[in-house]
């Protein structure tokens, strides 16, 4: 018995005892945890987005369909972008659209119809995901044109229709209406393009708009700020010291009978105001010849000898022609 208790004892002493240094209970060991795996890299983005031309410019009819294609850069399985249509300052259109593998980079395209006239601001952007970082594409500009605008209307189509014709040098009248002066800018426009002489802004006349028509070539580019009267098309321009088109007018100059001398010449004198003749606002370079104002601009040739521009715009003409200003004045 007393054997008993001396070994029960020393058992109680031995579970008492601390444990030794460097040691630890088989229970008490805490599981071994697994190495983390590094996060993947988050690869970065580039965007690309083409609006592919229609003509020789960026310009559509609307109702016409306009093709978006871009690109993203590098190519990372199951991404995408969301394509935005801007016009007026506010949003039209918007649409996800998945990237596709393309080689080493990602690819998409959609086709998108514009409703209404006006410039439409594009955009294509990827929001940051775990395998790719955010990116946005430059903003590409498509100009939409009417179909059709009547005399007399006033609106968006109408703006669309002036800045469309500003854009390539023609004064047009005030913003939104289609008044006399945008109807004279019209019947310039159709001049130099080649089309019936009348100011009707239909169809054709939107469609050759598109396609980069109605442009006045220069001739003497080289002539610094001079100007310009093309008789093939009887169209009068000013051009800029750079050789560029800064303002386009219908003009009519001399009929059959008393026709306008060719060359180059100099202004040589201005005369304020309305003569004897009812010229307003000459501006002479060569005799009696002059560019000047007229009650009576028909769209061909009909005067005694002179560049008959309309009245209402001979005053800003005969301001920006100087004396010794170079004035050419030829056939195509």
């Amino acid at each position: 018995m007393i054997i008993r208790a001396f070994s029960a004892a020393l058992a109680g002493l031995l579970l008492l005892a601390p444990v030794a240094a460097g040691a630890q209970s088989p229970s008490l060991v805490a599981p071994e945890q697994p190495t983390p795996a590094p996060a993947p890299e988050r690869a970065t983005a580039s965007i690309t987005l083409v609006a592919e031309r229609v003509g020789s410019n960026t310009t559509v009819l609307s109702g016409s369909r306009v093709r978006l294609r871009g690109t993203m850069r590098p190519y990372v399985a199951g991404q995408s972008v969301v394509v935005r249509v801007k016009q007026g300052g506010r949003s039209v259109y918007g649409k996800k659209v998945a990237v596709a593998e393309s080689g080493s980079s990602g690819a998409f395209l959609l086709g998108y119809k514009p409703k209404h006239a006006g410039a439409m601001r594009i955009t294509a952007s990827h929001l940051t995901t775990p395998q790719q970082a955010s990116a946005r594409s430059k903003t590409v500009t498509v100009g939409v044109l009417p179909r059709r605008v009547t005399r007399g209307t006033s609106g968006g189509s109408v703006r669309a229709m002036q800045a469309g014709l500003k854009s390539l040098g023609y004064v047009t009248g005030k913003s939104g209406s289609y008044d006399a002066r945008t109807a004279r800018a019209v019947v310039a426009f159709r001049k130099q393009a080649g089309m019936s002489r009348i100011a009707s802004a239909d169809r054709p006349f939107f469609s050759a708009m598109a396609r980069g028509q109605g442009s006045f070539k220069v001739r003497y580019a080289k002539h610094g700020r001079h100007v310009e009267a093309d008789l093939t098309h009887q169209t009068l321009a000013l051009i800029g010291a750079g050789g560029n088109v800064e303002r386009i007018y219908p003009l009519s100059s001399g009929k059959p009978s008393t026709p306008t001398v060719l060359g180059t010449f100099r202004v040589y004198r201005k005369d304020h105001g309305t003569n004897a003749k009812g010229m307003v606002d000459a501006s002479y370079f060569i005799g009696g010849y002059a560019i000047h104002g007229y009650h009576s601009v028909p769209t061909y040739a009909a005067s005694h000898g002179c560049l008959r521009v309309p009245v209402p715009d001979a005053r800003s003409i005969s301001n920006w022609v100087r004396h010794r200003t170079i004035v050419d004045v030829y056939y195509r």
